[in-house]
């Protein structure tokens, strides 16, 4: 125990030197750095040798950074893919309307200049509905009594006949189309003038012609045309093109047969052909008021 006692005091004043000298050699070397950098190779070998040690002790902040940008990044892309996806279907579905809008445009404009060509009174209508019995071809329009409409009036399209109407009432009236198994138009070759009937099949896409004799003067492409005859269509009106003409010899009668000008099971628009002219509103309470 005495021995021990008297190492102990021996010992604390070489731990005072010791740190007396190396506070001497730091500031020494701190000296010498700032002053001629001899330590830069020393601190660039032990960044070097760090390194690693840094790069694995920082894998796991930057795995988890990464990972939460690429997951946020797919989050984000994924609902901007399902924002452009409604976007575009929203666009189609105003694309078609504008298809719509565009069509309907072209078939009124073109009805219109129709009916500035033959300079007649004529007024556009909407076809309400259809009906698609294959026995009984009729629609129904949205014009009536109250806007003139008559029974046995024709009805033409942009590119011809379409039926004329069977009855009326106050808002809407009802058509008979010339595709009808019960309808007979009155029609000529406008190639030659040659006149014969054309009668309804029940097919919107044919009509047929069974009066014509074997050698009547008729053709595959031969356009036919109201003639006028019966009151209802005026002369001229296109109404069906010839598609086919079988002539047997066994038989009085050629097999002929045509289709409308018009699509039939498409048409949304038509137009009222009038006779006589019709009063305009301002005309008729001017003619009221002089009459009293």
């Amino acid at each position: 125990m005495a021995r021990g006692s008297n190492t102990n005091p021996a010992r604390i004043p070489a731990l005072g030197l010791r740190t007396l000298a190396l506070l001497f050699m730091s500031m020494l070397l701190m000296y010498l750095d700032q002053r001629e950098n001899h330590l830069d190779g020393i601190r660039a070998a032990i960044s070097a040798a760090v390194y690693p040690m840094r790069v694995v002790v920082d894998a796991p902040v930057s795995f988890w950074q990464w990972a939460s940008e690429t997951s946020a990044s797919r989050d984000e892309l994924r609902r901007e893919n399902e924002l452009l996806k409604a976007e575009r279907l929203v666009t189609r579905g105003r694309l078609q309307q504008l298809s719509a809008l565009e069509a309907e445009n072209a078939r009124l404009r073109a009805m219109l200049e129709a009916s500035h060509a033959i300079q007649i009174d004529v007024r556009v209508a909407e076809i309400l509905s259809v009906d698609m019995n294959p026995f009984r071809h009729t629609l129904v329009i949205d014009a009536g009594g109250n806007d003139g409409v008559y029974e046995g009036q024709a009805i033409i399209g942009a590119d011809g006949v379409v039926g004329q109407v069977m009855s009326t009432g106050p808002m809407t009236a009802q058509a008979l189309l010339i595709s009808d198994p019960g309808h007979a138009l009155p029609v000529e070759v406008n190639r030659n003038g040659l006149r014969t009937i054309a009668y309804g099949t029940g097919d919107f896409g044919r009509l047929d012609l069974p009066g014509l004799p074997n050698n009547a003067d008729i053709e595959v492409g031969d356009l036919l045309v109201t003639s006028g005859l019966g009151g209802v269509f005026p002369s001229g009106y296109p109404v069906a093109e010839v598609t086919s003409v079988t002539r047997i010899p066994q038989e009085p009668f050629a097999d002929v047969s045509a289709r409308p000008t018009v699509a039939l099971a498409q048409v949304r628009e038509v137009m009222l052909i009038y006779k006589t002219p019709r009063a305009a509103p301002a005309e008729t309470a001017a003619g009221e008021n002089s009459d009293e």
